[in-house]
């Protein structure tokens, strides 16, 4: 992985996250930390486990929570750009080419290369995992 002050193969040095793409250094707009990704997500399964216990009680949700998160997230991500974890922590998805929305295919595809982990484990200098690279997405602060 290439980390900022490394060459790119373009050889520019990169001195912060996403600058090669006009992102900020900081503020919003800039690239979403790690940490902040991870505690959104995070945020996301413990509502997603909340729903599934709703309709599986009084039994546990098992594996309907996956399926709860799922769809919270594809809806969530192709219709408003943020998941609710997102929201709480001021992120957003947006599209690496600058258009406004994600919409359902991208929002899709982002999901499901989520389930493996791997994409979701991996990222570049720009802070960008694989299923936001294959996506065509990053994950930006909104505040």
């Amino acid at each position: 992985m290439l980390s900022p002050g490394e060459d790119s193969n373009d050889g520019t040095q990169q001195r912060w996250r996403g600058e090669r793409h006009g992102f900020p250094k900081e503020g919003p707009g800039s690239i979403a930390s790690i940490g902040r990704r991870t505690f959104a997500i995070l945020v996301d399964f413990l509502l997603a486990a909340g729903v599934a216990a709703v309709f599986t009680q009084p039994d546990l949700p098992k594996n309907w929570s996956l399926l709860a998160w799922f769809v919270i997230t594809v809806v969530a991500v192709a219709f408003f750009g943020f998941t609710p974890g997102h929201a709480l922590l001021g992120l957003r998805v947006a599209r690496i080419d600058g258009k406004t929305f994600v919409h359902l295919p991208r929002a899709l595809l982002r999901t499901v290369l989520i389930f493996p982990l791997i994409p979701a484990l991996v990222w570049d200098a720009d802070g960008r995992c694989l299923h936001d690279k294959a996506a065509g997405t990053v994950v930006i602060k909104v505040r």
